[in-house]
């Protein structure tokens, strides 16, 4: 008896050790970096929370941390409302429905790193889409020097590669909506406003607390398309947090800042994650 009760838990035992060797462990030494000066040879010394001070007073950390919650409020504020007008544009069944799902899901089928590729070539100077398109227009087009040109061509990009996960996620939320709901919204004579405010919107804040939840996560650390497009500038108006971890811990090989900025990284996250998960909880119950 006590075998057929110990079962599940050897069951689930991979699962365990395979998330302790990726996610646990390196964690643990992400926070034992963060408190500790290193040398070369391997020698570490003990300070304390002294690289979380050293942050916290640090110009250019704040800036890239202001900067990476900037873009991932503007990129919600975008791709939240575009991908629910998209899904609810998307006939319920049918070929064409199936047609335009499978055409939204290709930008999210693209790795991350020829996404900034695809957006570096749109780019270029004479030969590239944007670039030909801001001629014809007659705008002066410059990704070195106009900051508000790069911000609106990141958030573009990234819009055009994520939005359709927002989209899937309302086009799946929208379908679950029984239709007696609108059957009843008919007879009555309710407006497509009505029906919107008073029935779908309601039976979506769940999808979408989860959409806005996933989409914080994967903005907020940005790294590899801007990195690839931008290199952060120009004059570091695109280095976000991201770009200032992967400086600092492997660039400058310094594992006590870096460490600390990664750990404020993740509690920053997880902070975000847990209060996403209480409201979802609420609405629940």
């Amino acid at each position: 008896m006590k075998s057929d009760k110990a079962r599940p838990y050897f069951l689930i035992l991979p699962s365990i050790i395979l998330i302790s060797i990726v996610g646990i462990f390196p964690m643990i030494m992400v926070i034992y970096y963060s408190l500790h000066d290193s040398f070369f040879g391997g020698n570490y010394i003990w300070v304390g929370l002294y690289w979380f001070k050293q942050l916290f007073v640090s110009s250019d950390f704040l800036d890239s941390l202001i900067r990476s919650f900037l873009f991932s409020f503007l990129a919600l504020s975008i791709q939240i409302p575009l991908g629910l007008l998209i899904a609810k544009k998307i006939p319920k069944s049918g070929f064409f429905a199936s047609t335009i799902i499978v055409l939204i899901v290709v930008p999210l089928l693209i790795p991350k790193i020829v996404i900034g590729h695809i957006w570096s070539f749109l780019t270029i100077p004479q030969i590239g889409l944007i670039d030909y398109l801001a001629n014809f227009l007659n705008i002066t087009f410059d990704l070195n020097t106009n900051i508000f040109q790069v911000w609106f061509i990141i958030l573009l990009m990234d819009t055009w590669h994520w939005t359709s996960l927002v989209v899937l996620l309302c086009y799946a939320g929208l379908k679950a909506i029984p239709f007696q709901y609108y059957h009843a919204a008919y007879i009555d004579g309710a407006s497509n406003w009505s029906i919107f405010s008073k029935i779908e919107l309601p039976k979506l804040k769940k999808v979408l607390l989860i959409a806005i939840l996933l989409r914080f996560m994967d903005s907020f650390i940005i790294y590899t398309e801007t990195y690839v497009l931008t290199r952060g500038g120009p004059y570091m108006s695109t280095t976000f947090l991201s770009h200032d971890l992967v400086q600092t811990a492997t660039v400058q090989f310094d594992l006590g800042e870096g460490g600390a900025m990664a750990v404020i990284y993740s509690i920053i996250v997880i902070i975000t994650s847990f209060i996403f998960y209480k409201i979802i909880s609420l609405k629940e119950s």
